[in-house]
């Protein structure tokens, strides 16, 4: 059975920490992702994403602050904004846009990161690997 590998760059105060509590709660979740910790979600570029793609990510997750609440005042706003232009970009290169996947996610919310993380997993499951070629366009 595939099983996908996945980026997930996250903020370090709401998203990262909302992973280390699905964690440290022993929440369930599939073991598919590596986490990359930013200090800010608005500090993820485009070009971090088509290096996980490049490297062999099936998919990629972005997990910031929800809007309104990030601690640098307005990256997550930026990450929204980057988000959507990405994903223009993906399919220029051929790579469907449902492999990046952005999510606010609190440090309260370890519950969520954990159901993100299965969801994700599923709907990566359900596309199949990323092509090779797919790949090396990324790079």
């Amino acid at each position: 059975m595939f099983e996908p590998r996945i980026i997930c760059f996250l903020c370090t105060w709401c998203a990262g920490a909302g992973a280390d509590l699905a964690g440290t709660s022993r929440l369930e979740y599939t073991p598919n992702g590596v986490n990359i910790r930013f200090m800010c979600s608005g500090r993820i570029d485009p070009e971090h994403v088509l290096w996980a793609f490049g490297k062999g990510a099936d998919g990629v997750l972005i997990g910031g602050c929800h809007p309104g609440d990030c601690h640098y005042m307005d990256g997550n706003y930026k990450t929204m904004a980057r988000v959507a232009l990405l994903s223009r970009l993906l399919d220029d290169f051929g790579i469907n846009r449902a492999r990046l996947r952005l999510e606010w996610i609190s440090a309260a919310e370890g519950a969520k990161f954990a159901s993100v993380m299965n969801d994700f997993t599923e709907k990566l499951r359900s596309l199949g690997p990323m092509k090779p070629a797919t790949r090396e366009m990324a790079r």
